[in-house]
């Protein structure tokens, strides 16, 4: 397959509520809870790796499309629909071609790396307080008090995505770029991260221009 171009996607992700990526314990520090972010290991500052939104993007498209991955529950690994080509599978025995997109770690934007280490000394997120009630007495059940690291609403992140397109990739433009429309528009009416069911994880992507990624796709087609 001959490349023909590769397409660099920039922009920004805005938290428009706490978003929690989980880390390890194995990297807490001090101040740190027991359920953390993920962070950068030298800096300690949150990032939101490439690899989910890789994931949830994916999953999304596949929660629509995919009657494999909807059967088995595991990322479709057929080699042949346009997921696969777009996103890669994870089984070599089936891949007859490269990944189209590649996702950027998405590091914070400027300034918000100074605001954290102003507002948030140490941490540089809020510890969210959670509980669970004994639904009969309408009480707290003993022992549910939990507290979960959250990015802060509001925060930015610097996307950056590329896509590879392929002289055999012409007659199925349209419809690559019709989906990874859709797939950002599914993200912002669904969430990213854990425990979005509970109101995390809401966030909206524009392009570099501030536009939604939704019209900087259909530009493109």
């Amino acid at each position: 397959m001959k490349l023909k171009e590769i397409i660099e996607v920039q922009g920004t992700i805005k938290c428009l509520t706490g978003l929690r990526i989980g880390g390890t314990k194995d990297t807490t520090g001090i101040g740190e809870t027991d359920n953390p972010i993920i962070r950068h290991p030298i800096t300690r500052l949150p990032y939101i790796p490439g690899s989910s939104l890789k994931g949830k993007t994916r999953s999304l498209l596949e929660m629509r499309y995919s009657a494999r991955a909807q059967e088995t529950g595991r990322p479709c690994d057929c080699g042949r629909c346009f997921i696969c080509s777009l996103y890669g599978t994870g089984n070599a025995t089936r891949s007859e071609e490269p990944t189209r997109l590649i996702f950027r770690d998405a590091l914070l934007k400027e300034p918000w790396e100074e605001r954290l280490k102003e507002s948030l000394p140490g941490s540089f997120v809020e510890v969210k307080t959670e509980i669970a009630m004994d639904r009969k007495r309408g009480k707290t059940q003993q022992g549910s008090l939990r507290e979960q690291e959250r990015i802060p609403e509001g925060v930015e992140f610097e996307f950056d995505m590329t896509i590879r397109m392929f002289e055999e990739d012409e007659p199925k433009r349209r419809e690559y770029f019709d989906r990874l429309a859709e797939a950002f528009e599914m993200l912002e009416k669904d969430y990213l991260g854990g425990c979005g069911t509970r109101g995390y994880g809401q966030v909206e992507v524009n392009g570099a221009d501030g536009g939604s990624m939704v019209d900087f796709f259909h530009k493109l087609k």
